[in-house]
């Protein structure tokens, strides 16, 4: 059986989490194949809600098998810690869930210097989470990372942390007057870490090609969204890697000929955490109440996010990068009350008309958005069931975007629970 792959289409926070979640009950595998602990996926069903930072969404399936990719950088302390909290609640996670051999360690020097290194950009920060993701792909692609593979060889690893931390004691020291780390302590640390992991660790790449060829169901997940994409977001206030459909493949090393669904996840609004240009952002009373209704708070690390209306044409920059086969929107519920919807269909810069998203920030930062207004609804959306029993003016909001967008919309939510969701002739298998 193919590979679903469900993307992120805006600047993360679209609500990836409930949707994976909901698919999972029709899939066998589900993998994550890139970024960190720096993304939180939230689940919300019965009185309960749970925030997946590393772990796959699927885990709170039985029978669902749970991949994390060769593509995520693993912060071993946020690993065990969601381990042992979704063992706590009740759910199997031995025997269930899958870390590749080949993926990269987040360590405690890699939080470290993003922490010095956004201090000393002061006013041209990226607006990181703190989380040591970047540095860590720095290393990776450096080719100095630590992988998970070389905690199975303490000489191996002795020998790669005492070179890393020393080279890293000399930049935290030196360049930005920083706390060194204490190497012996480190890897105490790290050798404490590998007892705990060893039996989940394969070779995932394996795994997921032998799983395929079985027939068996495979959801991919990504963390952020597509416009934090390294190459092909908002440089430089984007992600260290790729949230976009060519990750999904070098992440889990997958053939891009096994993908044939690309599942776009659409927020019913923008919105954005951290800096970076946002062209139809909100300053004022509106862009308040969609982060008040909306609950606009980082799962991660609660951070107000910034609003704004739907911005379509990023969405058509991102649907083309991804090739998107479907739609799924969420929180349609929170622009209820609002008289009046505007949704931005082209940009004004240099005096003309545009409807290409630029890649260049100067030219991002400096459009102004061009809008089409549609009428809103004040009828509450949470319990409704079926498309036809939407509200007119929702409907018309969907059939806007749907056509501007040319793909088919299958899923809509209209709430955080997993029953507040509309399925519109979605296959979940």
């Amino acid at each position: 059986m193919p590979v679903t792959v469900i993307i992120g289409s805006q600047w993360g926070d679209e609500g990836k989490g409930k949707v994976v979640d909901l698919l999972s009950s029709g899939v066998d595998v589900v993998a994550r194949y890139q970024g960190g602990a720096n993304a939180g996926h939230t689940i919300c069903w019965e009185d309960r809600t749970f925030v997946l930072h590393l772990v796959p969404s699927g885990i709170f399936h039985d029978g669902v098998t749970c991949v994390i990719g060769n593509g995520v950088v693993i912060d071993p302390v946020a690993l065990m810690k969601e381990i042992d909290t979704i063992k706590q609640l009740g759910f199997e996670v031995d025997g269930r869930l899958l870390i590749s051999h080949n993926a990269h360690l987040i360590m405690p020097y890699h939080k470290r210097i993003e922490a010095a290194i956004e201090q000393a950009r002061d006013a041209g920060a990226i607006g990181t989470t703190g989380r040591g993701i970047g540095p860590a792909y720095v290393d990776k692609f450096a080719r100095s990372g630590v992988r998970v593979v070389d905690l199975l060889d303490r000489d191996v690893l002795r020998a790669k942390l005492t070179r890393s931390i020393n080279e890293k004691n000399e930049v935290l020291k030196k360049v930005y007057g920083a706390d060194t780390l204490n190497v012996d302590d480190m890897i105490e640390e790290y050798i404490e870490f590998d007892k705990r992991i060893d039996p989940y660790v394969t070779d995932t790449t394996q795994y997921l090609n032998g799983a395929l060829r079985e027939g068996k169901r495979v959801l991919a997940e990504g963390a952020q969204g597509s416009l934090l994409d390294v190459d092909f977001g908002t440089y430089p206030f984007v992600t260290s890697s790729h949230p976009s459909a060519g990750g999904c493949c070098t992440g889990l090393g997958v053939p891009p000929t096994a993908i044939d669904r690309v599942m776009a996840i659409v927020k019913a609004y923008s919105t954005r955490v951290g800096n970076g240009p946002f062209p139809t952002e909100l300053e004022d009373e509106t862009g308040n109440a969609l982060r008040k209704v909306g609950d606009e708070f980082g799962a991660t690390t609660g951070r107000p996010r910034r609003c704004g209306w739907l911005d379509l044409v990023a969405l058509r920059y991102t649907a083309t990068i991804n090739g998107f086969t479907e739609l799924a929107i969420t929180k349609l519920d929170v622009l209820t009350g609002l008289p009046r919807l505007a949704v931005c269909t082209g940009y004004r810069y240099g005096g003309r008309e545009h409807t290409r998203f630029p890649s260049d920030l100067k030219t991002l930062s400096s459009v102004e958005p061009v809008y089409e207004y549609l009428d809103g609804w004040d009828e509450d959306v949470t319990n409704v069931s079926r498309i036809e029993d939407l509200p007119a003016n929702a409907r018309a909001y969907l059939d806007f975007i749907e056509a501007y967008l040319g793909t088919p919309i299958r899923l809509v939510s209209t709430g955080p629970k997993r029953s507040q969701t509309i399925l519109a002739g979605l296959e979940t298998a």
